[in-house]
């Protein structure tokens, strides 16, 4: 056992890659390595295929990780062969400016510390940048690895599932719900202006149509119950991007399983886009992947983006007894196809930060993804 009464599993900030090698640097730097390589590599611009002088990075902050401070040997990571830095312990923003300096991205960026609204907080504000003519592309996405500062806080806020069976710890609007599990790892998006991405003739994953957030100034940790503002942003980023609440097809929740978020999530959820399950379904993946925190929005995101464009809504595992609350459909434990067009992603943050992102389908096969048949969908159930 570790800091109080913690699992040693949930202890380390793990400096190993992911076939298990041991490496010299922070898993969170080797994660958003791998996410952004493989990003860039997708889109079509690796080497010299984009002007990297007008190409933004937005990259969000990340938990600081103690390792290389508080163990008996951190001299150690001093030596000039140590790839881990002191400032690297320290800098929030490690993981962006370690990836803007790799890649040489010289055009606009930024990386935000939202608590977990922080990889939307990123796409909102890369969009904003694009939109107003900025730059012409960016990198943007997010990264976390547990550290023990972390997860010994999380554990004394008593927020954390424990389960003898740790792929059943994380229950999202069941009324048996005890909190979440955390997890790690990192997501990237190229995100460009439609004319230049059409221009260089580039795969279409999804269009942005609004990114919006709103302050809740309630408590540091605490949602009004009522779910007011959380109504006021879905309605406010429907608006924005000219849709109807009948057009949402998908919404990826928060979904923390923790009981003040999901009965808030469920409310505005409920306020906007009504209770009629056969209209839109509701999935939350951290049921799946666990907490990636600051990683999160983006993570969930680019889980909405490859759903969408598979058609096929993604599962909320462990939902066997739903809250009373909660009236829509959950796509309780199996997957299964739904073509729909238009989805929503919300972000529901420590310090009252609320972000929505909504996304339209690209239909068009020649610049984007023609649907998948079914039989290619593994688990599918026809919607």
């Amino acid at each position: 056992m570790g800091i109080d009464g913690l699992p040693d599993g949930m202890l380390l900030a793990a400096t190993v890659d992911l076939e298990g090698t041991p490496t010299r640097s922070l898993k969170v730097l080797h994660l958003c390595d791998i996410a952004a390589s493989e990003a860039l590599h997708d889109a079509r611009l690796a080497g010299d295929q984009v002007d990297r002088s007008n190409m933004g990075c937005w990259i969000s902050a990340c938990m600081p990780d103690d390792r290389g401070t508080l163990d008996p040997d951190a001299a150690t990571l001093d030596d000039r062969d140590s790839d881990i830095k002191w400032y690297d312990q320290f800098m929030p923003h490690v993981a962006h400016s370690h990836v803007m300096q790799k890649h040489g991205l010289f055009g606009p960026n930024m990386s935000h510390s939202t608590a977990c609204a922080s990889g939307l907080i990123e796409i909102l504000s890369a969009t904003r940048s694009l939109r107003d003519g900025q730059c012409d592309a960016a990198l943007v996405g997010s990264g976390e690895a547990v550290s023990r500062m972390l997860a010994a806080g999380f554990h004394r806020m008593g927020v954390l599932a424990y389960d003898e069976a740790p792929e059943q710890a994380c229950r999202p609007f069941d009324s048996q719900r005890r909190g979440f599990v955390l997890g790690e790892g990192a997501a990237m998006f190229v995100v460009e202006r439609l004319g230049h991405a059409l221009k260089r003739g580039a795969k279409i994953y999804a269009q942005i149509d609004s990114c919006r957030c709103l302050p809740e100034a309630h408590h540091i940790t605490g949602l009004d119950e009522k779910a007011s503002t959380l109504t006021r942003l879905i309605q406010d980023t429907l608006g924005e991007a000219g849709l109807e609440p009948r057009d949402i097809g998908y919404v990826s929740a928060h979904g923390t399983a923790t009981e003040q978020n999901d009965k808030v999530e469920m409310r505005g959820i409920h306020n906007v886009l009504g209770s009629d399950t056969s209209s839109y379904c509701v999935s939350a993946t951290k049921s799946m992947h666990g907490h990636l925190l600051n990683a999160a929005g983006c993570v969930e995101l680019a889980i909405t983006t490859l759903a969408m464009r598979d058609g096929f809504a993604p599962p909320t595992i462990n939902l066997t007894n739903p809250d009373p609350e909660c009236h829509f459909d959950g796509v309780p434990l199996v997957g299964r196809e739904n073509r729909f067009q238009h989805a929503l992603k919300l972000s529901l943050a420590f310090g009252g930060h609320l972000v929505s992102v909504c996304l339209s389908r690209w239909n068009d096969a020649q610049t984007g993804f023609a649907y998948p048949s079914a039989k290619a969908l593994p688990g599918a159930q026809a919607a």
